[in-house]
């Protein structure tokens, strides 16, 4: 069974990019290419929208927690390779 660990902070570090720290000390860079602006995720096109990221109920979200990011996988990455690159 995988225990989730809480998204403590992240700030928006660049165009499409973020930096997140995990509870347990897990960092790294997150970044989204523009192929994975589909859907949902279209919105964070937007420099304005993108750079309203925050943390809400332990994963990284926007506003109206939509879109969110399941903090299990990117967890994964982060500890794993330092950088989560979402396709």
């Amino acid at each position: 069974m995988t225990h989730l660990v809480d998204v403590k902070s992240v700030q928006p570090v660049g165009p499409l990019t973020l930096f997140v720290e995990f509870a347990d000390g897990v960092k790294g860079e997150v970044r989204f290419l523009k192929s994975h602006l589909r859907g949902v995720f279209e919105k964070l096109a937007d420099p304005d929208y993108f750079a309203q990221v925050g943390v809400a109920n332990g994963t990284v979200s926007w506003p109206n927690e939509d879109p969110d990011l399941a903090p299990d996988n990117m967890h994964i990455h982060l500890e794993r390779d330092g950088k989560w690159v979402l396709k």
